[in-house]
């Protein structure tokens, strides 16, 4: 395992989801809503792919359309096309008690996407986890988590890590793959010092997460004990992936937001090699229902997916 390096010039203030797909590494940057790539210089700035007017938690690439993307956005989930438009799938936190934002959000290995929710204040209880079925319908499948990170999955799907943040927990669940529901959940990992964030993991099973307020990233074995802890000059780790080439590079990102006095690298986004690969970032797959060329919103479909709320 090598040593971090800084790929790109920018600093971010909520550097996020970052995800390897299409030979690249993809990321947010929350706040301003902006979707970003990083450079093959790595002493270039960070590309722009688009720019929401609301906070982008994260995105998944839709299966067979380059350049289009599912997205964790503003109150609820949105499809983006490679213009930049949006196309609101539902407003899932529109009528929630608290002001609210989407956070964190991946695609599963069976082609649903999954994503969180949290009040801007962090207030305890107040977020929740959706799954996005491929026919477009949106569900609430967990609610009173403060600060959801992740989801990551296992490979084959059957298992989903969620971190609560907030808690300092990362809680296993299973899952059926076929149906996409969601068992009862074990605690998976505790932290004493720091708070779990981003996830994904390995093709030996292993879990990597940014731990925010460290500094630093772990590895944990399947069973869920320690493997490696890798340090970071900056404080707040946020997201990470697995990607390059060969699956072996490690990307982090990081967050300058709440720092009084940010460092040189509080923002920016590290690389560093490490033995065991990961796979590109799942794409969503929706049921080809619609042409693949459409954006225009479709009232009907609007009216059918908003979220299930028991």
């Amino acid at each position: 395992m090598t040593r971090p390096t800084v790929i790109g010039t920018d600093r971010l203030e909520l550097g996020e989801g970052i995800r390897w797909t299409d030979g690249r590494a993809v990321l947010t940057d929350i706040l301003s809503g902006r979707l970003l790539s990083t450079p093959d210089n790595p002493a270039a700035p960070l590309a722009q792919i688009t720019q929401l007017p609301c906070p982008l938690g994260a995105v998944a690439p839709i299966e067979d359309r380059p350049g289009h993307w599912i997205a964790a956005a503003g109150s609820g989930i949105c499809r983006i096309d490679a213009a930049g438009r949006t196309d609101w799938i539902a407003h899932v936190e529109d009528d929630a008690e608290f002001p609210m934002r989407m956070n964190d959000g991946i695609a599963d290995p069976q082609g649903r996407f999954w994503a969180g929710s949290m009040a801007y204040e962090a207030t305890e209880d107040a977020g929740s986890l959706y799954r996005v079925d491929r026919d477009g319908r949106v569900t609430r499948i967990l609610r009173n988590i403060t600060v959801p990170n992740g989801p990551a999955f296992g490979a084959d799907g059957t298992a989903m890590y969620l971190a609560d943040s907030a808690r300092g927990l990362v809680r296993r669940y299973p899952v059926d793959p076929v149906t996409g529901d969601v068992g009862e959940p074990d605690t998976h990992i505790t932290f004493s010092t720091g708070s779990p964030d981003g996830m994904t993991t390995d093709r030996e099973g292993g879990l990597w997460t940014a731990v925010w307020g460290i500094g630093q990233v772990h590895r944990y074995h399947p069973d869920g004990t320690l493997d490696r802890i890798v340090e970071l000059p900056a404080a707040q780790p946020a997201g990470l992936c697995l990607g390059g080439p060969d699956g072996r590079t490690l990307l982090v990102t990081s967050a300058r937001v709440g720092l009084s006095r940010p460092g040189p690298l509080d923002g920016a986004v590290f690389a560093l090699r490490v033995d065991v690969p990961g796979a590109p970032a799942a794409p969503y797959r929706p049921e080809r229902t619609e042409s693949p060329t459409s954006t225009a919103p479709d009232a009907a479909r609007e009216a059918a997916v908003r979220p299930d709320t028991p």
